[in-house]
């Protein structure tokens, strides 16, 4: 369709302008402005899409000027990641990028492939469209206002918008193209993009935690990369095509392993999470586009494309497995964290793999729920980021312990906090309900070691959330008053993302109807209802139970200003919870603190076997599957 480049170009144009806009206020009008072009144009392209009858479209059969294109692109990436390597001494970068990139450029031009085409739009595709617009582009808008506060709390920082905006709105052209590409050649291409970026965002500050922690990002996702190229010439020399969708129909091992490798990397499953938890260095707003409408969807969506290819394989229980034991492994680490980024990777690695491990299973049900989890994730996860930020900003720190009683300090970021801590573990919120769907099917598949993996990882959800979610709500006398210095923009973006939950939470059963089974019976040829319950009783029910978090949460503030419950402290209460007379008559101060569990459960003891029992499953699962392409 026509307003196929417009979804890529946009964004691009946008990227290539923000390097020249000084003026902060100009800056802001051509944010907002461009977010809007891009959410209207995908409003649009959508509505023309299933005005056309919603069919599955295959676009651009020959497009030989764009291919050469995109071989430049991919020397001018790889040029400019020898320069980062070259500058900063970094060798292993290098390699990669130079190994990958003549491989692909060999195969391209060096093997005879068939014609076909390089793009696709389905289903699945206009959900990435709406997930990249509009998650993306309100992301967009929150960072107008946050980075002004950003840089006023970080004045050591050198102030770099300009090219901070240009790398948001570059993420989100290079999403469009990934999700929309068919032609591995062309998907590779945006993939690497992506990593680039991340690479440059991860290391805005340029202190040294910064360069080191991008260049682990970089050398992890182009290892990752080199898996995706080996994968498409594996296909063009001995399928002769380099189509996804091809892949998935030859069921070939090997290039589905490697492929299966670029979806681990990018989805910062272990052994690969480390990335992921050193990108929290960056500014709250590309935390919160990697971890929502970027860079680790790119991986769980590439997972989900070949899923059907997994079911009952080698590679499908390896992926299944490695997805499994992220969860439950990132689960029990993120109760040792106190710093509310670091609970949020964690959380994002761990829910990550959950639905990697639906994706490596390759049933109906299971891709299902891992499509309802990739939802509702992207929605909560980037609203509790930006939440986060705003509370950095205003409290001047992102520590859950200074978050104590903040429902009574910043009432307005303590609601959308609980909304986004709600809709990530509790009833009726799409996560739970999507990992009920899970379990279900686990349990059906006979997998009783992913349904270990699941009841026990949700159990330390549950443990790490309801501590952060119990903080905001507790009541004390605030020792200083604080002053909320969270800008409109950031409110205007966590006050949509708040009702985007709630909405997708009470219109759950026509999201299922409308997007999931569509998706489900593109990949699989057939979709069946998976929730048993009619849609008129969880109508019902979602209507009831999507105003009891606001409710009780507003009810326990309110309540909160008229009791105060004395606490028994070993010695004389002064009456406000703050400060007591010990039994030498001297006056200590009350502080309250959650349990952490660091020496059970904290990452300097379950980070490193949990990456050495990952990797070793990892390369024991290539030599596998390498020995018996040999043979």
């Amino acid at each position: 369709m026509t307003m196929i480049p417009f979804l890529i170009g946009i964004p691009a144009v946008l990227a290539l302008i923000f390097p020249f806009v000084r003026s902060g206020k100009t800056r802001g009008v051509i944010v907002y402005t461009g977010a809007g072009l891009i959410m209207l144009t995908t409003v649009v392209f959508i509505a023309r899409w299933i005005a056309d009858g919603a069919h599955v479209m295959m676009l651009y059969q020959e497009t030989e000027l764009v291919d050469h294109l995109m071989s430049a692109g991919d020397i001018v990436l790889m040029c400019f990641i020898i320069y980062m390597g070259v500058k900063y001494r970094r060798i292993v970068p290098i390699l990669l990028s130079v190994v990958q990139t003549v491989l692909l450029l060999y195969t391209e031009f060096a093997t005879d492939i068939a014609e076909g085409p390089h793009m696709m739009v389905d289903w699945f595709t206009v959900l990435m469209f709406v997930i990249i617009a509009f998650i993306g582009g309100f992301i967009c808008i929150y960072t107008v206002g946050y980075m002004k506060g950003y840089h006023a709390h970080h004045k050591d920082v050198q102030d770099r918008q300009p090219f901070f905006f240009s790398m948001l709105f570059l993420f989100l052209a290079a999403m469009f193209g990934l999700v929309l590409s068919q032609n591995m050649i062309w998907m590779y291409f945006f993939w690497e993009i992506t990593s680039v970026i991340s690479f440059l965002m991860i290391g805005y500050t340029r202190s040294e935690e910064a360069v080191n922690n991008s260049f682990c990002a970089l050398w992890m996702n182009l290892l990752g990369g080199l898996g995706f190229a080996v994968a498409i010439a594996w296909m063009a020399k001995v399928s002769g095509t380099v189509q996804l969708l091809n892949v998935v129909s030859v069921g070939a091992m090997l290039p589905l392993i490697c492929l299966a490798l670029a979806g681990l990397t990018k989805s910062a499953q272990l052994p690969f999470s480390t990335w992921l938890l050193g990108a929290m260095v960056a500014p709250t707003p590309s935390s919160a586009l990697l971890h929502s409408a970027t860079m680790v969807k790119a991986g769980v969506y590439l997972l989900l494309r070949i899923s059907p290819a997994f079911q009952g394989n080698l590679v499908g229980i390896l992926v299944s497995s490695i997805g499994g034991f992220t969860f439950i492994m990132a689960s029990m680490m993120a109760i040792a964290q106190n710093d509310g980024k670091k609970v949020l990777a964690f959380s994002t690695i761990s829910n990550l793999g959950l639905i990697v491990g639906c994706a490596g299973i390759g049933a109906e049900e299971t891709v299902w729920a891992a499509v309802f989890l990739m939802i509702f994730h992207s929605v909560s996860k980037s609203m509790l980021f930006q939440s986060v930020g705003a509370t950095e900003n205003t409290l001047g720190s992102r520590d859950i312990e200074d978050m104590h009683g903040l429902i009574i300090r910043v009432p307005k970021l303590a609601y959308i906090m609980g909304i986004g801590i709600a809709g990530m573990y509790l009833a009726p919120f799409g996560m739970l309900i999507s990992k009920w769907v899970a379990l279900r099917a686990f349990v059906d598949s006979g997998n009783f070691i992913l349904v270990l993996c699941i009841a026990y990882g949700s159990a330390s959800t549950m443990f790490y959330w309801t501590k952060w979610l119990a903080k905001l709500l507790c009541y004390h006398i605030p020792r200083e008053k604080v002053k909320d210095v969270t800008r409109k923009d950031e409110y205007v973006s966590m006050i949509f993302h708040a009702a985007t939950m709630l909405l997708l939470c009470l219109l759950l059963p026509l999201v299922a109807i409308w997007v999931v089974n569509p998706i489900v019976q593109e990949l699989f040829g057939n979709a069946k209802d998976v929730i048993s319950m009619s849609v008129l009783t969880t109508m019902a029910i979602m209507l009831v139970s999507i105003f009891i978090v606001p409710v009780v949460m507003f009810f326990i503030s309110r309540r909160s200003h008229r009791e105060l419950v004395p606490i028994y402290m070993n010695g004389i209460n002064e009456g406000d919870n703050r400060f007591f007379t010990n039994s030498f008559g001297g006056q200590e101060h009350l502080y309250l603190s959650n349990w952490y569990l660091r020496f059970e459960f904290g990452r300097r003891h379950l980070r490193i076997p949990s990456i050495i029992i990952a990797a070793a499953a990892l390369v024991l699962g290539f030599c596998i599957v390498i020995g018996g392409a040999v043979v």
